[in-house]
């Protein structure tokens, strides 16, 4: 088959977008696939990763909140490009103007809509949480709701890494769900990188000693992700206890992740780091990780550190809760700083050792990013087959 996969979030300097599509070009052709991936750019142009897999970049507008990507603007020309690829089944990655367009090209192929995205989670749900229950939200967002289950009636599948996701789209109307849950480079993360000389490098960086509580963050500094939320609870736990924090990241809201950091020693951050294996030694050797968004279509990082053997402290709302190991950290209760600081408290009254032989033991039953598209193509293939029969 040929996947051509309509891309409205890829940036080289992106996350787990870039992570999951890159893997895809690699599991695509191993079952015998062939990937294009259509990314609205600056200016034309074409990346090939294999024989059977490449980056097609058409002219797109820049987005105006985040100067890494662009924008789908021209749907006349997204058709005709269709039009000359000739597509087996197209995937569009966001529910928004590029799910409109791929829904109404008039070519026959299968198309399904990968939500990479949770616009109510990430915006209406974390506005106004503390005015108005969900079900009040979901109302006031009845617009939203009307456009995915239009286009749910267009697209054959919708596909969902989380129940979480999962089960609110299916409440909301929607009938062509499937959940598929995503999973990790393999190969790459492993307990085995744990580095005590690192972890103590680290905890020196934050002015603490060796038998302190190293937390870790990572992701985008966007108002989604809560790191002012996570550095109040961590400074509240490290009153009378030796708490350190390091946040590897970048983005817009970088100042007020800086600002919500300064005057405390204990907390630093530290750029994205990009090169894997280093990535990997990083978050393999703190004492738990520490997130703060409840709208995670998947949260890739919770699922680096289960593969790590990392406890974690996450939010009881979103994907994010799904990749809690049993005894092998916390829930609290999302967006709440307090919660969060009397977990922080519980995991260091336990001790940490505990929390990490449960979580090290756990890490090989980690998914896969090569289970996910296992069954993703198989799904896919269906419609292949079923094509065969009908010609």
């Amino acid at each position: 088959m040929l996947i051509v996969d309509v891309c409205a979030f890829y940036s080289d300097r992106g996350g787990g977008v870039k992570t999951y599509v890159r893997h895809k070009m690699l599991a695509g052709p191993k079952r015998g696939h062939e990937i294009v991936i259509v990314v609205p750019a600056r200016e034309a142009g074409h990346e090939r990763i294999n024989e059977h897999a490449r980056i097609e970049y058409v002219p797109g507008r820049r987005f105006p909140l985040d100067g890494r990507y662009h924008y789908f603007h021209d749907e006349r020309a997204l058709h005709k490009r269709l039009d000359a690829l000739r597509p087996d089944l197209v995937e569009a990655s966001t529910p928004w103007a590029c799910a409109s367009m791929v829904a109404n090209w008039r070519g026959g192929a299968p198309r399904s809509l990968i939500m990479h995205a949770d616009p109510l989670g990430n915006y209406a749900y974390r506005w106004f949480r503390g005015v108005a229950p969900r079900d009040v939200i979901d109302r006031s967002f009845d617009w939203f709701w009307r456009h995915l289950r239009r286009m749910d009636a267009r697209f054959d599948h919708i596909v969902c890494a989380s129940d979480e996701l999962a089960a609110r789209l299916k409440a909301g109307g929607l009938r062509q769900v499937v959940t598929n849950r995503m999973g990790v480079q393999p190969g790459i993360f492993s307990p085995a990188h744990r580095d005590d000389d690192l972890r103590r490098r680290l905890l020196n960086w934050c002015d603490l000693p060796t038998d302190a509580l190293l937390l870790l963050g990572a992701g985008r500094h966007a108002p989604e992700k809560r790191w002012p939320m996570i550095i109040e609870a961590v400074t509240a736990s490290g009153f009378d206890r030796p708490v350190g924090l390091v946040i590897a990241g970048d983005g817009r809201a970088r100042a007020s992740v800086q600002r919500a950091a300064a005057g405390n020693p204990h907390v630093r951050l530290m750029a994205p780091v990009t090169d894997r294996p280093a990535f990997a030694a990083l978050l393999a050797s703190a004492d738990a990780l520490v997130h703060g968004s409840e709208s995670e279509t998947f949260c890739m990082i919770a699922a680096e550190a289960r593969a790590s053997g990392v406890p974690m402290l996450l939010p009881d709302g979103g994907a994010a809760a799904d990749h809690l190991v049993s005894d092998a950290g916390y829930h609290y209760g999302a967006a709440d700083s307090g919660s969060l600081a009397r977990a922080i408290g519980q995991f260091l009254e336990d001790g940490t050792k505990e929390h990490l032989n449960v979580a090290r033991a756990a890490a090989s039953n980690t998914r896969t990013m090569d289970a996910h598209f296992a069954d993703l193509f198989a799904l896919y293939e269906q419609h292949d087959v079923q094509a065969a029969f009908a010609a």
